[in-house]
This record gives structure tokens, C-alpha cells and sequence, in this order.
């Protein structure tokens, strides 16, 4: 089966293929002449999710998925959610999807917070011969106070995943796609696609 994941990110790419294995052969938009940044300018990350993969479908006709993962804070009142890749730009603290900007505006904003209780969210909308499916991917976690650990990438190094000692950043990667939000939604696409 071969599938379009409508992404740039080479490590989300990475990171997809490992989980989904031999079962999908997966392709970037670049590899079908899409350049272009992909809109993302949804409300909710179900939103931004199927809007990235109609853009792909509309222009290939390709089968293909596109994800939009957010960041929950639960005392920044669940930011910076949809804005995760662009929180610090949206902020005027940054430019671009810069995650080292992202990372400092958000350890900026819980500086003396005690509730540091945070989860990550992932939406993956797949659109399969026309027909779309979304699946969800969550986990619960807390906000470090200082970055750790130099694997991953976003918030990975300031994420603890709830039962965990080491940040998202300190673990082997085959462990973090086990438990992660982006791993948990990507295992319920593929046990959609196993059961076809």
C-alpha cells in the first residue's frame, strides 16, 4: 500500500515510518511536486488535520493522512494547543516553527506555576479511495522546569509522560512511538489498515 503523509517534517516522517513498518510504503508531498507550505489555519486539530489531507488528496488523488498534534497545558488554559508549532511566532517571541523559540516562550510562561500537568494530542485524518477517517492519540504528562535529554524534537525535552522518570527527549525512540500520542494514533490508522 503506498500512502502520502502530508508532511515536511523529516522526523515525523521518521518517527510514522517506524511505527507503520513494511505494512505502507510512505511518500511526502515533495515527492508529487507539492513544494508549498500545506494551510493549517483550522481552529481545532481535527480541523487543521483533515484540511492538510484534502489539500493532498484534492491536488494527487492520492490515498494519503496528514496529523496535527498539540501541546495542552492545563495552566496556560490548553495552550498552546493548535499553535504548538508556531506558538512563539503567534506571540511575537519567535519566527517560523522554531522549536527552540517554542520551548523557551512556553517554559517563559509556567516560571514559578506549580501546576505543571500538560498533555499531548495528536489527530491523524486519513483519507483512503475518497473516504475520510480521523483517529486520536493522547497522552497525559507534566512540563519539566529545564530542558532534558537531546533525542525528539519539539517540546520533547521539557515533556514527562505521566509514570515515567526521563522526558520525552531522554528516551529511545522505539520506546517514546510506544507511548507516545503521536504512537497511540498512529496504532489505531494502522489496525485500520490491517483490518481492510
Amino acid at each position: 500500500m503506498k500512502i502520502v503523509f502530508a508532511t515536511a517534517n523529516r522526523n515525523k516522517l521518521r518517527e510514522i515510518q517506524d511505527l507503520i513498518g513494511p505494512r505502507a510504503e510512505l511518500s511526502t508531498p515533495a515527492d508529487h511536486g507539492i513544494t508549498e507550505e500545506i494551510p493549517e489555519d483550522r481552529p481545532t486539530l481535527e480541523g487543521n488535520a483533515l484540511q492538510k489531507a484534502r489539500y493532498i488528496y484534492e491536488r494527487t488523488g492520492l490515498d494519503c493522512f496528514a496529523d496535527d498534534t498539540g501541546l495542552e497545558v492545563e495552566a496556560l488554559g490548553g495552550e498552546p494547543g493548535v499553535y504548538s508549532a508556531r506558538y512563539a511566532a503567534v506571540n511575537g517571541a519567535g519566527e517560523g516553527h522554531s522549536s527552540e523559540a517554542n520551548t523557551a516562550l512556553l517554559l517563559e510562561r509556567l516560571a514559578g506555576v506549580e501546576n505543571r500537568r500538560a498533555r499531548f494530542r495528536t489527530v491523524i485524518a486519513l483519507i483512503l479511495s475518497g473516504r475520510e477517517y480521523l483517529f486520536e492519540g493522547v497522552v497525559d504528562g507534566e512540563i519539566t522546569t529545564e530542558r532534558s535529554g537531546a533525542e525528539g524534537f519539539g517540546y520533547d525535552p521539557v515533556f514527562r509522560p505521566e509514570g515515567y522518570a526521563e522526558t520525552f527527549a531522554e528516551m529511545p525512540l522505539a520506546l517514546k512511538n510506544r507511548i507516545s500520542h503521536r504512537g497511540r494514533a498512529t496504532a489505531k490508522l494502522i489496525d485500520f489498515l490491517a483490518a481492510l
